[in-house]
């Protein structure tokens, strides 16, 4: 059987998975942010922390019990029945395959922007050759990648929010501290929650990391610890940058929502920063596509390997490389998509996927610790039932905060997923294929 290599500390799966996250982001969605909240994005965010917080000490828990590569698509099928595991692995699939595309076409759509005689095509394969080749090479090198851009993303965004300190304390009537970006009279609670919707997208990369359950050393203590480290850090990180930034501009007034933080980036700090702004968002952009591409790629090995999908393609590893060529491949493959897309089609229906997903992960605790482990004690009540079903709540209530049109493109995908499922186990009679994924 195929084996992953176990390099990764707790340092590094935590710094993969902020990168996933991509903290920059939170400056590059802030207009859209700020138009559905009605100038609330700290507000959201607090919201989307508290439930991320919720659902990530599920996965937590999950990936000590199942210490494998899969994530939602392993523990709902171990905890719960796997056909319905399949089904999680397809929501996550969702989130997954489409998440690089987005990721590389919003780079993509800002260099172009920056540089419009460069057809934005050019950037798209640029981004897709480059990421795919060092995801082909191996997580060292990936690693060492991210190490670098995160440490340019990071000092751009810490500049930003300096920069926005520094213009707060030179306006007499704008207060550092205030509760307004949080809350207001007449704040709306369903504009909250449609903005936390949106902001989740940000967090996605908590969950990510419980892919690489098989490359990490001591997984059954590093993954759980990596995953509540990673919410946290970066729930804080995303509160405080948007804090800041809100304080700034209270207004909901931009030129442009979608490329708000230029116009905020001139305003506080000159065009010469908006150069400098411009680089970091790139960076962070890249930074989080390679994470992306990876984290699929460990996915689509995991069902492979289980012959969920075809094994000769998904299910081996290169024998040059020990990493999923396959699966890294076809990332790549979709990511062209992106050639015939814009930003607002592909990112539309990506959180529906991780919501569901997340919804299945919260239930699976209930059902391996609480229903079958009969752990019910009182401190394994709060533990393994009331607080996975305040994830599920949360991520429910999240889900149906989604756009029209994200709710009828997931459920479209999940269409598909359950039809393949019946071609898969001859009309629902036997179970999904199996494999085992003890390591000898």
């Amino acid at each position: 059987m195929a084996h992953l290599q176990r390099t990764l500390s707790l340092g590094s799966v935590v710094l993969f998975g902020i990168a996933y996250m991509t903290p920059i982001i939170v400056l590059g969605t802030f207009g859209i942010l700020a138009n559905s909240t009605g100038g609330l994005v700290p507000a959201a965010y607090l919201a989307a922390s508290v439930a991320m917080l919720f659902t990530a000490l599920s996965y937590a828990r999950m990936a000590a019990a199942f210490p494998v590569a899969g994530s939602a698509y392993t523990y709902v099928r171990k905890a719960i029945n796997p056909k319905l595991g399949f089904l999680a692995g397809w929501a996550v699939l969702l989130d997954y395959l489409f998440l690089p595309m987005a990721i590389w076409l919003i780079g993509a759509a800002y260099l172009h922007s920056a540089f419009p005689a460069v057809p934005q095509a050019v950037w798209v394969l640029a981004f897709i050759g480059v990421t795919t080749a060092i995801n082909v090479v191996g997580l060292r090198l990936a690693k060492k990648v991210n190490g670098v851009l995160m440490l340019v993303q990071s000092l751009v965004l810490l500049a930003f929010v300096a920069l926005c300190v520094h213009y707060v304390l030179g306006d007499a009537s704008k207060p550092l501290w205030s509760l307004e970006p949080f809350f207001r009279e007449g704040m709306q609670l369903p504009l909250i929650m449609g903005g936390a919707a949106i902001a989740c997208y940000s967090f996605l990369g908590f969950d990510a990391v419980s892919t690489l359950t098989e490359e990490t050393r001591d997984p059954c203590r590093t993954i759980p610890r990596a995953i509540l480290l990673i919410t946290l850090i970066g729930g804080l990180i995303f509160i405080a940058a948007s804090y800041f930034v809100q304080l700034a501009h209270p207004s909901i007034e931009f030129q442009s929502a979608d490329s708000a933080a230029y116009e905020i980036a001139r305003n506080i700090g000159g065009d010469l920063f908006v150069s400098i702004f411009l680089i970091g968002l790139i960076v962070g952009q890249f930074t989080s596509g390679l994470s992306a591409q990876a984290s699929a790629s460990r996915l689509l090995f995991a069902m492979g390997r289980d012959g969920v999908l075809p094994q000769s393609m998904f299910g081996r590893l290169s024998e040059r490389f020990g990493t999923p060529v396959g699966s890294i491949v076809l990332c790549g493959v979709v990511a062209l998509l992106a050639l015939q897309m814009d930003v607002t089609t592909s990112t539309s229906f990506i959180n529906f996927g991780a919501f569901l997903a997340f919804t299945l992960v919260n239930l699976s605790v209930i059902f391996h610790y609480w229903l079958n482990g009969e752990r019910r004690g009182p401190r394994e009540l709060v533990q393994y039932l009331l607080f996975p079903l305040a994830g599920m709540v949360a991520t429910l209530w999240l889900m149906v905060s989604l756009d029209h049109l994200a709710i009828i493109l997931g459920l479209s995908w999940l269409a598909l997923g359950v039809i393949y499922l019946g071609w898969l186990t001859g009309g629902f009679r036997r179970q999904p294929p199996e494999l085992s994924f003890e390591e000898a």
